[in-house]
Protein backbone atom coordinates (compact mmCIF):
# COMPACT_ATOMS: atom_id res chain seq x y z
CA UNK A 1 0.00 0.00 0.00
CA UNK A 2 1.24 3.47 -0.93
CA UNK A 3 0.61 6.27 1.55
CA UNK A 4 0.52 9.53 -0.44
CA UNK A 5 2.51 12.40 0.99
CA UNK A 6 0.85 15.80 1.56
CA UNK A 7 4.08 17.49 0.45
CA UNK A 8 3.68 20.07 -2.26
CA UNK A 9 6.25 21.70 -4.47
CA UNK A 10 7.28 22.05 -8.09
CA UNK A 11 9.09 19.13 -9.69
CA UNK A 12 10.85 19.15 -13.04
CA UNK A 13 11.27 15.65 -14.48
CA UNK A 14 13.63 15.07 -17.39
CA UNK A 15 14.46 12.25 -19.79
CA UNK A 16 15.64 11.74 -23.35
CA UNK A 17 12.13 10.67 -24.36
CA UNK A 18 8.98 9.28 -22.79
CA UNK A 19 10.77 6.82 -20.50
CA UNK A 20 10.67 9.13 -17.50
CA UNK A 21 6.88 9.20 -17.59
CA UNK A 22 6.93 5.91 -15.68
CA UNK A 23 8.61 7.84 -12.88
CA UNK A 24 6.07 10.66 -13.28
CA UNK A 25 3.30 8.09 -12.70
CA UNK A 26 5.06 6.95 -9.50
CA UNK A 27 5.49 10.59 -8.41
CA UNK A 28 1.79 11.27 -8.90
CA UNK A 29 0.87 8.27 -6.74
CA UNK A 30 3.13 9.44 -3.92
CA UNK A 31 2.81 13.22 -4.36
CA UNK A 32 -0.72 13.91 -5.62
CA UNK A 33 -0.48 17.62 -4.74
CA UNK A 34 2.85 18.29 -6.45
CA UNK A 35 3.22 20.28 -9.66
CA UNK A 36 5.18 18.21 -12.22
CA UNK A 37 6.64 19.60 -15.43
CA UNK A 38 8.45 17.35 -17.89
CA UNK A 39 11.11 17.84 -20.55
CA UNK A 40 11.81 15.13 -23.12
CA UNK A 41 15.06 15.77 -24.94
CA UNK A 42 13.89 14.28 -28.21
CA UNK A 43 16.46 16.32 -30.16
CA UNK A 44 19.17 13.87 -29.05
CA UNK A 45 17.19 10.66 -28.52
CA UNK A 46 18.56 8.05 -28.05
CA UNK A 47 21.19 9.23 -25.60
CA UNK A 48 23.06 5.95 -25.82
CA UNK A 49 24.34 6.88 -29.27
CA UNK A 50 25.84 10.26 -28.24
CA UNK A 51 29.44 11.04 -27.32
CA UNK A 52 29.85 11.40 -23.55
CA UNK A 53 31.52 14.81 -23.34
CA UNK A 54 29.14 16.43 -25.79
CA UNK A 55 26.11 14.85 -24.13
CA UNK A 56 27.12 15.94 -20.63
CA UNK A 57 27.62 19.56 -21.74
CA UNK A 58 24.29 19.50 -23.57
CA UNK A 59 22.37 18.14 -20.57
CA UNK A 60 23.92 20.69 -18.21
CA UNK A 61 23.12 23.57 -20.59
CA UNK A 62 19.52 22.43 -21.14
CA UNK A 63 18.69 21.80 -17.50
CA UNK A 64 20.46 24.94 -16.30
CA UNK A 65 18.20 26.91 -18.65
CA UNK A 66 15.17 25.03 -17.38
CA UNK A 67 16.04 25.63 -13.72
CA UNK A 68 16.42 29.37 -14.34
CA UNK A 69 13.14 29.54 -16.26
CA UNK A 70 10.94 27.26 -14.16
CA UNK A 71 12.52 27.54 -10.69
CA UNK A 72 11.60 24.00 -9.61
CA UNK A 73 12.00 22.93 -6.00
CA UNK A 74 13.60 19.70 -7.18
CA UNK A 75 14.74 18.19 -10.48
CA UNK A 76 14.25 14.48 -11.11
CA UNK A 77 16.70 13.22 -13.72
CA UNK A 78 14.48 10.34 -14.81
CA UNK A 79 17.11 8.91 -17.13
CA UNK A 80 19.84 6.41 -16.28
CA UNK A 81 22.24 7.61 -18.96
CA UNK A 82 21.94 11.25 -17.89
CA UNK A 83 22.20 10.31 -14.21
CA UNK A 84 25.31 8.19 -14.58
CA UNK A 85 26.95 10.79 -16.81
CA UNK A 86 25.89 14.27 -15.72
CA UNK A 87 24.48 14.25 -12.19
CA UNK A 88 27.63 15.61 -10.53
CA UNK A 89 28.02 18.29 -13.20
CA UNK A 90 24.38 19.32 -12.79
CA UNK A 91 24.79 19.72 -9.04
CA UNK A 92 27.88 21.86 -9.62
CA UNK A 93 26.08 24.01 -12.18
CA UNK A 94 22.93 24.51 -10.06
CA UNK A 95 24.08 24.17 -6.44
CA UNK A 96 20.88 25.58 -4.96
CA UNK A 97 18.62 23.01 -6.64
CA UNK A 98 18.34 19.40 -5.43
CA UNK A 99 18.83 16.84 -8.21
CA UNK A 100 17.54 13.28 -7.81
CA UNK A 101 18.98 10.73 -10.18
CA UNK A 102 17.87 7.35 -11.42
CA UNK A 103 20.50 4.62 -11.35
CA UNK A 104 20.28 0.89 -12.07
CA UNK A 105 18.79 -1.07 -9.16
CA UNK A 106 21.91 -3.18 -8.63
CA UNK A 107 21.66 -2.91 -4.84
CA UNK A 108 18.05 -4.12 -4.94
CA UNK A 109 18.99 -7.01 -7.23
CA UNK A 110 21.79 -8.09 -4.88
CA UNK A 111 19.44 -7.92 -1.91
CA UNK A 112 16.95 -10.40 -3.38
CA UNK A 113 19.19 -12.68 -5.45
CA UNK A 114 19.60 -16.27 -4.28
CA UNK A 115 21.93 -17.38 -7.06
CA UNK A 116 24.24 -14.36 -6.56
CA UNK A 117 24.17 -13.82 -10.31
CA UNK A 118 22.31 -10.64 -11.25
CA UNK A 119 21.61 -8.97 -14.54
CA UNK A 120 21.55 -5.42 -15.87
CA UNK A 121 19.60 -4.54 -18.99
CA UNK A 122 20.39 -1.00 -20.10
CA UNK A 123 21.51 1.14 -23.00
CA UNK A 124 25.00 0.59 -24.33
CA UNK A 125 26.04 3.97 -22.94
CA UNK A 126 24.97 3.08 -19.40
CA UNK A 127 26.51 -0.40 -19.46
CA UNK A 128 29.97 0.85 -20.41
CA UNK A 129 30.18 3.53 -17.71
CA UNK A 130 32.56 3.05 -14.73
CA UNK A 131 29.64 4.14 -12.53
CA UNK A 132 27.98 0.75 -13.07
CA UNK A 133 31.12 -1.10 -11.96
CA UNK A 134 31.29 1.08 -8.86
CA UNK A 135 27.66 0.24 -8.01
CA UNK A 136 28.48 -3.45 -8.17
CA UNK A 137 31.62 -3.04 -6.08
CA UNK A 138 29.77 -1.02 -3.46
CA UNK A 139 26.42 -2.80 -3.25
CA UNK A 140 26.89 -6.27 -4.79
CA UNK A 141 30.51 -7.30 -4.17
CA UNK A 142 29.58 -10.95 -3.73
CA UNK A 143 27.51 -11.08 -6.93
CA UNK A 144 28.40 -11.72 -10.52
CA UNK A 145 26.92 -8.90 -12.60
CA UNK A 146 26.04 -9.72 -16.20
CA UNK A 147 25.17 -6.66 -18.25
CA UNK A 148 23.76 -6.21 -21.73
CA UNK A 149 23.53 -2.95 -23.66
CA UNK A 150 20.33 -3.25 -25.67
CA UNK A 151 20.59 -1.07 -28.78
CA UNK A 152 16.94 -1.11 -29.88
CA UNK A 153 14.91 -1.67 -26.72
CA UNK A 154 14.31 2.02 -25.95
CA UNK A 155 12.97 2.44 -29.49
CA UNK A 156 10.62 -0.50 -28.97
CA UNK A 157 9.45 1.08 -25.71
CA UNK A 158 8.68 4.33 -27.53
CA UNK A 159 6.56 2.33 -29.98
CA UNK A 160 4.78 0.46 -27.19
CA UNK A 161 4.01 3.72 -25.40
CA UNK A 162 2.25 4.94 -28.53
CA UNK A 163 0.09 1.82 -28.56
CA UNK A 164 1.95 0.16 -31.42
CA UNK A 165 2.51 -3.59 -31.34
CA UNK A 166 6.11 -4.67 -30.91
CA UNK A 167 7.06 -8.07 -32.31
CA UNK A 168 7.76 -10.35 -29.29
CA UNK A 169 10.61 -11.90 -31.28
CA UNK A 170 12.43 -8.56 -31.25
CA UNK A 171 12.07 -8.29 -27.48
CA UNK A 172 13.25 -11.88 -27.10
CA UNK A 173 16.29 -11.11 -29.22
CA UNK A 174 17.29 -8.24 -26.92
CA UNK A 175 16.72 -10.34 -23.80
CA UNK A 176 18.80 -13.16 -25.28
CA UNK A 177 21.77 -10.80 -25.24
CA UNK A 178 21.56 -10.93 -21.44
CA UNK A 179 20.61 -14.50 -20.64
CA UNK A 180 22.70 -15.93 -23.50
CA UNK A 181 25.98 -14.82 -21.92
CA UNK A 182 28.13 -17.29 -19.95
CA UNK A 183 26.39 -17.99 -16.60
CA UNK A 184 23.38 -16.05 -17.87
CA UNK A 185 21.12 -18.99 -17.10
CA UNK A 186 21.83 -18.40 -13.39
CA UNK A 187 20.47 -14.84 -13.36
CA UNK A 188 17.51 -14.55 -10.99
CA UNK A 189 17.14 -10.76 -10.73
CA UNK A 190 17.50 -8.12 -13.44
CA UNK A 191 17.87 -4.41 -12.80
CA UNK A 192 16.33 -2.18 -15.43
CA UNK A 193 18.93 0.39 -16.46
CA UNK A 194 16.75 2.52 -18.71
CA UNK A 195 13.49 4.16 -17.69
CA UNK A 196 12.01 3.50 -21.12
CA UNK A 197 11.92 -0.22 -20.33
CA UNK A 198 8.98 0.33 -17.97
CA UNK A 199 6.74 0.36 -21.01
CA UNK A 200 7.87 -3.07 -22.25
CA UNK A 201 8.21 -4.65 -18.81
CA UNK A 202 5.52 -7.27 -19.34
CA UNK A 203 7.10 -8.23 -22.67
CA UNK A 204 10.47 -8.58 -20.94
CA UNK A 205 8.93 -10.86 -18.33
CA UNK A 206 7.29 -12.96 -21.03
CA UNK A 207 10.62 -13.34 -22.85
CA UNK A 208 12.56 -14.47 -19.79
CA UNK A 209 12.51 -17.47 -17.41
CA UNK A 210 9.58 -17.43 -14.97
CA UNK A 211 11.75 -17.23 -11.85
CA UNK A 212 13.50 -13.99 -12.85
CA UNK A 213 12.56 -10.81 -10.95
CA UNK A 214 12.56 -7.65 -13.06
CA UNK A 215 13.32 -4.56 -10.96
CA UNK A 216 11.98 -1.16 -12.01
CA UNK A 217 13.42 1.69 -9.88
CA UNK A 218 10.57 4.16 -10.61
CA UNK A 219 8.96 3.95 -7.18
CA UNK A 220 12.31 4.19 -5.40
CA UNK A 221 12.98 7.46 -7.23
CA UNK A 222 9.52 8.71 -6.23
CA UNK A 223 10.16 7.82 -2.58
CA UNK A 224 13.44 9.72 -2.60
CA UNK A 225 11.67 12.72 -4.11
CA UNK A 226 9.11 12.63 -1.29
CA UNK A 227 11.94 12.60 1.25
CA UNK A 228 13.62 15.61 -0.36
CA UNK A 229 10.43 17.65 -0.70
CA UNK A 230 9.39 16.94 2.86
CA UNK A 231 12.70 18.33 4.13
CA UNK A 232 12.69 21.48 1.99
CA UNK A 233 11.38 24.46 3.93
CA UNK A 234 11.23 26.35 0.64
CA UNK A 235 9.04 23.78 -1.13
CA UNK A 236 6.20 25.73 -2.69
CA UNK A 237 3.68 26.42 0.02
CA UNK A 238 1.94 28.58 -2.52
CA UNK A 239 1.55 26.01 -5.25
CA UNK A 240 2.46 27.06 -8.79
CA UNK A 241 -0.43 28.57 -10.69
CA UNK A 242 1.05 27.50 -14.03
CA UNK A 243 -0.50 24.61 -15.89
CA UNK A 244 1.70 21.55 -15.76
CA UNK A 245 3.62 21.37 -19.01
CA UNK A 246 5.39 18.78 -21.10
CA UNK A 247 8.00 19.93 -23.58
CA UNK A 248 9.92 18.21 -26.37
CA UNK A 249 13.22 19.66 -27.57
CA UNK A 250 12.44 18.56 -31.14
CA UNK A 251 9.23 17.36 -32.83
CA UNK A 252 8.82 13.69 -31.86
CA UNK A 253 7.86 10.91 -34.23
CA UNK A 254 4.11 10.30 -34.50
CA UNK A 255 3.37 13.45 -32.48
CA UNK A 256 -0.42 13.20 -32.84
CA UNK A 257 -0.49 9.54 -31.78
CA UNK A 258 1.90 10.28 -28.95
CA UNK A 259 -0.29 13.10 -27.60
CA UNK A 260 -3.17 10.67 -27.06
CA UNK A 261 -1.04 8.65 -24.64
CA UNK A 262 0.22 11.60 -22.58
CA UNK A 263 -3.13 12.33 -20.91
CA UNK A 264 -3.02 9.48 -18.36
CA UNK A 265 0.20 11.02 -17.06
CA UNK A 266 -1.45 14.41 -16.49
CA UNK A 267 -0.51 16.25 -19.70
CA UNK A 268 -3.18 17.42 -22.10
CA UNK A 269 -0.76 18.50 -24.80
CA UNK A 270 2.93 18.96 -25.51
CA UNK A 271 4.94 21.93 -26.69
CA UNK A 272 8.40 22.54 -28.11
CA UNK A 273 10.91 23.70 -25.52
CA UNK A 274 11.85 27.35 -26.29
CA UNK A 275 15.65 27.28 -26.40
CA UNK A 276 16.92 30.31 -24.52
Amino acid sequence: MISPSPAQGCILAFDSGIGGLGIVAALRRRLPDAHIDYIADTALFPYGEQEDGFLCRHIVTLLSEAVRALKPDVVVVACNTASTLALAALRDACPDTPFIGCVPAIRWAARISHSRVIGLLATRATVRRPYVASLREQFAPDCMLIAHGARHLADYAEQAFRGKEVDPALIKQEVAGLFGQPEGNRIDAVALGCTHYTFVLEALRAASPDHVAWLDPADAVARQTVTVLETLTCASAGQSTRTESLWFTAPPADATLLAEHLRPFGYQHAELWPSR
